[in-house]
Parts: structure tokens; sequence; C-alpha cells
């Protein structure tokens, strides 16, 4: 389908991918963001991820097929985010207009993330967290600001990775979600009043930056 960004045969057409995964100790709970960003957002816990995930805040000097499986559950665990924030708002149908139309298509989009995720990263990908998004699905003025912030979140996590990926083909599916998110970004940047390109050149986060963005929201509880 049209939408399905990522296939598993173009992403990972040599099987470097899935070896790799082969090899790494697999992820035993959905809370990635929740517990890896202990102690104020950082990465390392005892030298580890939380959530079993080796860690990789060293990952722009250590490119492999290994961290890029690394990296594509990151933006899994972003996309799970993502995806169930406008599954529930569509779903609690308190959204009307503009904001309506919007979501729509963004939940179609984001869903498509995850499942062409999961299918490259096989049984190696995280599992989902369980969320409470509390009233930002239920009140519109919060939903366009919750959205605003995390599809302009979105990029930067995605921008911040580029460097760090080892496989071209890894690359540019990363790039071809990218894209996509900024274009939500400028949507609902433009939904809430701001300008729908507010620099001339984004700046990028670093993992670290990103996942305490994330825990700050309490959206994701367990």
């Amino acid at each position: 389908m049209p939408h399905d960004l990522i296939s598993l045969e173009v992403v990972d057409a040599d099987g470097a991918i899935r070896e790799a995964a082969d090899g790494l100790p697999g992820d035993t709970r959905g809370d990635f963001f929740k517990k890896a960003a202990v102690g104020g957002g950082s990465l390392l816990a005892g030298g580890v991820l939380f959530g079993g995930l080796p860690a990789i805040a060293s990952a722009a000097t250590r490119k492999s097929a290994a961290n890029d499986v690394k990296i594509l559950n990151y933006a899994l665990t972003l996309e799970y985010l993502e995806a169930a924030f406008y599954n529930e708002a569509v779903g609690n149908k308190a959204l009307s207009g503009d904001a309506l139309a919007a979501a729509v298509i963004v939940q179609e989009h984001e869903n498509a993330h995850v499942k062409a995720l999961k299918k490259v990263l096989g049984h190696k990908a995280v599992k989902k967290p369980k969320f409470d998004f509390k009233d930002t699905t239920t009140n519109q003025s919060k939903f366009l600001q919750t959205a605003t912030a995390l599809e302009n979140t979105g990029v930067a996590a995605y921008s911040g990775q580029a460097g760090n990926i080892h496989s071209g083909k890894v690359l540019a599916a990363a790039v071809s979600i990218l894209t996509v998110e900024a274009r939500h970004a400028s949507r609902f940047n433009s939904l809430t009043g701001e300008r729908f390109a507010p620099r001339s050149f984004d700046k990028p986060e670093s993992m670290s930056q990103v996942l305490k963005t994330v825990t700050s929201t309490h959206f994701i509880t367990k």
C-alpha cells in the first residue's frame, strides 16, 4: 500500500538487520521511554537502557546493523506514542473542523509507521507501552497544542539520529518518515496559530533530550 513507507524487504534486503537483531537481548517491557529517562533524562542506568536494550549514547561512533536495530526501536516507541494519541483523540469524537481532518490523516500515517517498523524489527520490536493522555484527547485546544509538540519533537528525534545510522537503506526509510513528520508538524503549527515553518534550519535533538521531553509529559504510564 502507498502509505506503508517501510517494508522488511526494502529496508533489510540483505538480512543484516534481522541477523543483528537475533544477537540482541530481547525486550520484555513496553516502557522504553519512561524507564530509560532516569536521573533527569539520562540514557544510562548501570550501563544499560531500562527495558533490556543496550545503551546507545555513543551510537555516533559505533555505527552498525545492531545499532540500527536500537535506533529503529527508539523510533518505534515514538510512533507508538503518536499513534495511540491520535487513535484516542479521533475515537473520543471531541474534535471538529480542520483539527479533526488533520487528526484523521495523521492517525493513518502514524499507524502505518508503527506497522512498518514492527515488521522490520520482528520479534525484537519493543512492546507497546500503556498511555494516559489525560484531557489532551478530549479538549480540542489541548489536543492541538499537544499534537504540535509531539510532531515537532518527532522531527527533532529523527533528525538527531540520522547521522548515527549505519545502513543506507535504514537511513532512506527513516528520512521517508522524517519528511512526513515535518509535514504533520507544519500543519499543526498552522492550526495553533504558529508560523508553519518557524525557522530556516531545524535543530536536531539527541536521544537523551527527546527522552527527557517525552517523560516530562507523563503520558507513558507503564
